[in-house]
């Protein structure tokens, strides 16, 4: 028998503790042991709810019982998540999580202390949801030099963009539907500047090129300056707009940053709609792979998460090494980085001044007294010095 204890009865909590309870015979199974889940552990009381009789308020309660094998922490936050999670594996208990903001800022960290004290830290459910991303990346792609990393990481902010192309509503109007149906929280901040998906692209950069790549250093830009005309420029180019994670490794410098895109149909991130997720992997043998799901949501994470857990059950009185060293990542520029890019400058039959300033470049059907062109690949530095010279609208990166 393999006692779990869950930190946390919200949604993640509350689908782990579904999840393993409807599927505790096929989850058994898979692991090898039958799995229990001793105690569920929120401030909360729960009367009438299937966890009244196994709920605690007292998180000792579970790092003192011995019988305890499993620590899912699914609490959210920065601490006391953080805590409990570095209290459970000194005590030799595994932890599995769903918590990128502890992941993305104490990963290497809590790895350390799981390798020392012959347990794991796992934690496939804190980027993408259910996709299953981390595993693959630290199990199955290991023969391959990750060229890039490039993702729709939030399915926030990817619900928004996406009603704003197909409907052509504003961005506060769709915001405010994202919030009534629950797709965004009442403060929506972290998901529509970008750093939840700056958190979720620091842990696969972290992972891809086996250093702590800190989430602070990342350059981030969200979707709040996206409108409706941007989007009909962008439809003149075949294209859409999505808020993308991205990291790339390019002579031994990494590169990473967050931020809108214009997206040609022919790229596979294109045709992600709605709240669904999806990664896309180039490796430098394996070529292009993308996976592709709801990356969020109550039993789509639960059910990475409980993967986690038949992991840990399979693996006890073992660490699974994690390379994910401790030793800060510089990362290069962002100016470095070369792309196109989706230019709206105020004034029109200014063809010739724009040409003189940024070179060859393909003009599209301008609007209200707009000019909009496509750049040539040129660096964050060169536009800023071109576009100075014009009163802009809005630009967009091309990817």
């Amino acid at each position: 028998m393999v006692n779990v204890a869950i930190l946390g009865h919200g949604t993640i909590g509350s689908g782990v503790y579904k999840v393993i309870n409807d599927n505790n015979s096929h989850v058994s199974r898979r692991a090898g042991d039958d799995i229990k889940v001793k105690y569920v552990l929120d401030l909360r009381d729960f009367p009438g709810d299937p966890v009244e009789d196994i709920l605690v308020h007292d998180f000792d309660t579970i790092l003192n019982d011995d019988e305890v094998d499993i620590v899912v922490e699914a609490m959210g936050g920065v601490e006391p998540a953080h805590t409990y999670a570095m209290q459970a594996l000194l005590a030799g208990k595994s932890v599995c999580t769903s918590n990128k903001e502890v992941v993305a800022k104490y990963g290497y960290e809590l790895i350390q202390i799981a390798k020392e004290n012959n347990c794991n830290f796992f934690f496939e459910a804190s980027v993408g949801g259910g996709i299953p991303i981390i595993r693959p990346l630290m199990g199955c792609i290991t023969a391959d030099h990750i060229k890039s990393i490039s993702g729709i990481l939030n399915g926030t902010t990817n619900y928004i963009l996406t009603k704003m192309s197909e409907e052509g509503l504003a961005f506060d109007d769709v915001l405010k539907d994202a919030q009534n149906k629950g797709y965004a929280e009442r403060n929506p901040e972290a998901d529509i500047e970008g750093y939840d998906a700056c958190r979720k692209i620091a842990i696969l950069a972290s992972l891809a090129y086996e250093r702590q790549v800190n989430f602070e250093d990342i350059y981030t830009e969200g979707i709040t300056k996206i409108t409706c005309e941007d989007f009909w420029y962008a439809n003149q180019l075949h294209s859409s707009i999505k808020l993308l994670g991205l990291a790339k490794r390019q002579n031994g410098v990494v590169y990473s940053m967050v931020a809108p895109f214009v997206v040609n149909q022919d790229n596979p991130l294109y045709g992600v709609s709605d709240v669904f997720n999806a990664i896309l992997l180039d490796g430098d043998m394996l070529g292009e792979v993308m996976f592709y799901g709801k990356g969020a949501g109550s039993l789509p994470t639960a059910s990475a998460v409980v993967s986690d857990v038949i992991s840990a059950v399979k693996n006890r009185g073992r660490n699974i090494p994690i390379l994910w060293r401790p030793e800060k990542r510089e990362l290069g520029p962002v100016d470095a980085f070369e792309m196109p890019y989706l230019v709206r400058v105020s004034g029109t039959d200014i063809e010739k001044e724009i040409k003189d300033v940024f070179g060859d470049v393909q003009f599209l059907q301008g609007q209200n007294g707009e000019t909009a062109f496509v750049t040539g690949p040129m660096s964050g530095a060169d536009y800023e010095k071109a576009a100075s010279n014009f009163e802009v609208v809005n630009r967009i990166r091309i990817f």
